[in-house]
């Protein structure tokens, strides 16, 4: 390892691998409890649409290799995933084993959140190298406004209406969306809703679009209220308040996956047609060389300016 490396872990949510892997994964993401043989099924079920499991693992290595090549010599990229192998605390170790000594934490989601962001930030800290002392570790909080990822959703958006068969643009309306949460964390005063805002306004301004909102989906299946509105709630208002179609920008995701896959694809989707809305979606940023030049963008700046900054407190979800 060439002295003064910094490393830089790259953190995602995680996915099952096979189908086998399903049961295994959603135990872990709810904490070590079994889900109930539906709830296993709806997942399941969700899974097959798709064609069996979700491409978010080769992606997010992927989007870490192209990091890794934006970033250039001097620097050692690793992934650790939070409900999958390789676990956050694995990418830590790769890091540690490799003699890297500095690090910076990337989540790949643009909005903080102390039930998202900093939860991954309380991981990567509790990581043996870390409370060991061995490895000095600060990570980005959020990256909702970075000038690369403003661009590429404009351009992606642009795109995405020019493919609806509606030739009024003044009924399309772009519709913002990201992972919703738990309605607490408002209580909080997360920044999380705020930053989505942000980000939503930032890319109208910048295409001066006539009509545009802010929606949440994918909802957990949990008791306790969930921050909305639903996307799926808010087709049916749009169709009957004269909208002739929606493109849904997933501010809030960097990857195909599960959540866009089928909650977008197939379930908004579905629900659109019904309701005879055009609809399209904006191809996510994947692996595109702007996007992964943009994340090494983040990075370096976020060493510059604070290179031993301590990430904020995480809360947990639940």
């Amino acid at each position: 390892m060439t002295a003064g490396t910094v490393g830089v872990l790259v953190m995602a949510y995680g996915t099952p691998t096979t189908p086998d892997d399903i049961e295994a994964y959603y135990t872990h993401v709810r904490r070590g409890r079994p889900p109930t043989p539906e709830l296993l099924e709806e997942l399941a079920g969700r899974y097959r649409a798709i064609g069996g499991t979700s491409p978010l693992l080769e992606l997010t290595q992927a989007q870490a290799d192209g990091l890794a090549t934006a970033l250039g010599e001097r620097w050692d990229v690793a992934l650790g995933m939070k409900h999958a192998t390789p676990f956050i605390e694995d990418g830590m170790a790769a890091l540690d084993s490799r003699g890297v000594g500095r690090v910076v934490g990337l989540v790949l989601a643009p909005h903080y959140s102390a039930m998202s962001v900093g939860q991954y930030a309380a991981r990567a800290q509790a990581a043996p190298p870390v409370a060991a002392g061995r490895v000095e570790l600060s990570v980005v909080d959020s990256w909702h406004l970075a000038p690369g990822y403003i661009n590429l959703l404009a351009r992606r958006v642009s795109e995405a209406t020019e493919r609806l068969l509606v030739t009024d643009r003044e009924r399309v309306e772009v519709v913002f969306t990201a992972h919703s949460l738990p309605s607490r964390i408002l209580e909080m005063g997360d920044p999380y809703p705020n930053q989505l805002h942000e980000t939503a306004e930032a890319v109208a301004a910048a295409l001066n679009l006539p009509r545009w909102s802010v929606a949440w989906q994918s909802a957990g299946r949990t008791p306790e209220p969930w921050i909305g509105p639903d996307l799926l709630t808010v087709l049916p208002e749009r169709a009957a308040a004269g909208v002739e179609g929606i493109v849904v920008c997933a501010a809030g995701f960097v990857s195909d996956h599960l959540e866009i896959l089928y909650d977008l694809d197939v379930e908004a989707s579905a629900r659109a047609g019904q309701l005879g809305l055009a609809f399209a979606r904006t191809e996510s940023p994947n692996t595109d060389p702007s996007f992964c030049a943009t994340l090494a963008e983040v990075v370096r700046a976020h060493l510059a300016a604070a290179p031993l900054a301590e990430p904020r407190r995480a809360v947990g979800s639940g």
